[in-house]
């Protein structure tokens, strides 16, 4: 969807920045909170102490199970690590990049909640792009998620992120306008 470069654009512009991604990626790391919980429930996950996201891939694709199991862990590890973060911050503003929002009912503790969005053929164009993921793993991960539909709907703002130019004038609007006070979820 564009919500990693857009959540840089916020950073540029002096927002704290809070990623879920790369609060995994801390958890999956060797020593990393999330390692040994993993471990137990699927030992071929962890390699040398640290998560394997391709291992977990492969089980997530071979197991319907596993992603719930899987979040279970992580969730919890990762809104302590959010909450963390927010309350040593003292920036004006505090973005938080949080993929699974709406699916974790996270939406209820923010003030405001903008949705980055780009037409479904994009969205899958660019995931796949990266070379990180299989196009069964995409799909798999994809309809446990929240519909873009659904998410846009819920959302106080949506931004979209066809043109990186629009984006980011969106985004340095949404920040003058919190700035100013006048921007209201």
């Amino acid at each position: 969807m564009g919500k990693s470069t857009t959540a840089q654009m916020f950073a540029d512009l002096g927002c704290a920045v809070w990623d879920a991604d790369a609060a995994v990626a801390r958890l999956y790391q060797k020593g990393g909170l999330a390692a040994v919980p993993l471990s137990e429930i699927h030992s071929k996950a962890v390699v040398n102490g640290a998560v394997s996201r391709d291992l977990l891939k492969e089980w997530i694709a071979t197991d319907p199970k596993a992603l719930s199991r899987i979040e279970a862990i992580v969730h919890p590890l990762v809104a302590s690590d959010r909450q963390a973060f927010i309350e040593k911050n003292t920036a004006d503003i505090i973005v938080l990049d949080i993929p699974l929002l709406f699916e974790n009912g996270t939406q209820m503790q923010m003030d405001a909640v903008a949705v980055v969005s780009v037409p479904s053929e994009i969205q899958r164009k660019r995931v796949l792009a990266r070379g990180t993921m299989s196009e069964d793993t995409f799909n798999i991960i994809l309809s446990k998620q929240m519909p873009d539909a659904q998410k846009r709907a819920r959302a106080d703002i949506v931004i979209p992120t066809l043109n990186i130019d629009e984006t980011r004038q969106i985004v340095a609007d949404i920040v003058e306008r919190i700035k100013k006070g006048t921007f209201h979820a």
